[in-house]
């Protein structure tokens, strides 16, 4: 396995692969990588032949008072994990690389209505900043399929309108979120959790799926519902950030005609911030 840090090298590999007729796979991560990051490189290996991973902590999607200092940069470790899993290309580039002019002239990519909610109503940029990169990594790459986690719900929808309304030849896959044996959804992320935190964690994907089966039931009354899960979140020491019960594919707020309902999820557990998500 190759690690390169440009995009003259890795465009010239890629070419290498395009003339032997390889079906190039890609798969953007931030790095720290974690055992639902290998799931993504393991199932990219069944979609094609050349398999790259992209490490890149991207300054433009994190706000002024997030974590983007303190985010763990273990690229050694990424490297072995990844030649373990059989990936082929690893491309960490610097911030310099990606935006050699710097980030306030840099051309954006906005995604209107998905991103207005959810995550995107408490991190403003955030979704902006990731369609920016991501378009930018798939046009250095120009891969034949993309792979990302379903833990990051709005994302990949995000991702799969940006695909489809600029005519991006790319088919893009989404993973089921890889969870601990307690139901914790596996982040980077949780590295950041004490010892007591982390046993409090599942928590939070246990009170999703209290809210599910409810709905599951035949409960409709989404209001009462999501106070009752915001006041189950507190009870355990979560600062809710949202609680969103949302028709699945506009991510609008359900209503009781929609078909389709994903419950998405942010909390605070001390200063560590966690979302979830469970489709019904």
């Amino acid at each position: 396995m190759n690690t390169v840090h440009t995009i003259k090298e890795l465009r010239s590999i890629v070419a290498q692969q395009r003339k032997k007729g390889q079906r190039i796979v890609f798969v953007p991560t931030m790095g720290n990588l974690h055992e639902g990051h290998i799931a993504l490189v393991t199932e990219g290996l069944s979609h094609g032949d050349f398999v790259i991973t992209s490490i890149f902590v991207n300054p433009l999607q994190f706000g002024a008072n997030e974590d983007l200092d303190a985010y763990p940069r273990t690229l050694e470790q990424d490297q072995q994990k990844l030649a373990d899993a059989g990936n082929h290309l690893v491309f960490a580039p610097s911030a310099n690389e990606i935006y050699p002019q710097g980030m306030e002239s840099q051309s954006k990519v906005i995604v209107p209505e998905l991103t207005e909610l959810h995550c995107g109503a408490s991190r403003p940029g955030h979704f902006t900043g990731v369609s920016t990169v991501v378009t930018m990594l798939f046009n250095m790459i120009q891969p034949d399929v993309a792979i990302f986690g379903e833990k990051d719900y709005q994302q990949l929808a995000v991702i799969r309108k940006m695909v489809k309304d600029l005519f991006m030849p790319i088919e893009i896959i989404g993973l089921p979120t890889a969870r601990d044996t307690d139901g914790l959804a596996k982040s980077s992320r949780n590295g950041y959790l004490s010892p007591e935190e982390r046993a409090i964690a599942p928590r939070l994907y246990e009170i999703i799926n209290l809210t599910a089966e409810k709905i599951r039931q035949g409960q409709r009354d989404f209001t009462q519902l999501t106070r009752e899960a915001e006041s189950l979140l507190k009870e355990h020491h979560f600062k809710p950030d949202y609680f969103n019960i949302a028709d699945s594919s506009t991510l609008e707020l359900a209503d009781k005609t929609t078909q389709s309902i994903t419950i998405l999820a942010a909390a605070f557990l001390g200063g560590t911030r966690l979302i979830d998500n469970l489709t019904i």
